[in-house]
């Protein structure tokens, strides 16, 4: 991304709001406890959330998404989640790792503050090196700018 300053809030990529991600075939009014991080029709299937070009704020479907994942982290506590934290490819190197690293403290820091322990987490930043998408073009930078979060018993 750039070092120039930034766009505001970020995106989760797609349209929609909360009621999307708690639309997605999961009915969450008994809480996401019982739900299954391999049923792909559980909101909690969704890992990825987006950002606006070097930014990292969470837009509102973001941070839903966080919430529901922060849900089931404090039903759990004996789950771990990795928060990696990557950018598209502009900019340099260094700037990139730091600004994934914002990203990925971003998460963390909403989820510490929805009562999960900080134990359950860790965050790194991947920067530019790991590319969904390896085009020189918007549409790939979209896709590059994110955080995964990833369980480590699901890896």
């Amino acid at each position: 991304d750039d070092t120039t300053g930034g766009a505001g809030g970020a995106g989760t990529r797609g349209s929609g709001d909360a009621a999307q991600i708690e639309g997605q075939g999961a009915d969450i009014s008994g809480g996401v406890s019982s739900m299954s991080l391999e049923d792909p029709a559980s909101p909690l299937s969704k890992r990825v959330i987006y950002f606006d070009y070097n930014s990292s704020a969470l837009s509102d479907e973001g941070r839903a998404l966080v919430e529901l994942h922060a849900q089931y982290l404090t039903a759990h506590p004996e789950s771990k989640l990795v928060l990696e934290g990557h950018t598209d490819e502009r900019g340099s190197r260094e700037y990139n790792i730091a600004l994934g690293e914002r990203r990925a403290g971003a998460v963390q820091k909403i989820m510490q503050l929805l009562g999960v322990d900080a134990a359950q987490l860790q965050a790194i930043s991947f920067g530019e090196e790991r590319p969904v998408d390896p085009g020189h073009v918007e549409d790939a930078w979209q896709v590059n700018r994110r955080v995964e979060l990833l369980y480590t018993e699901h890896r």
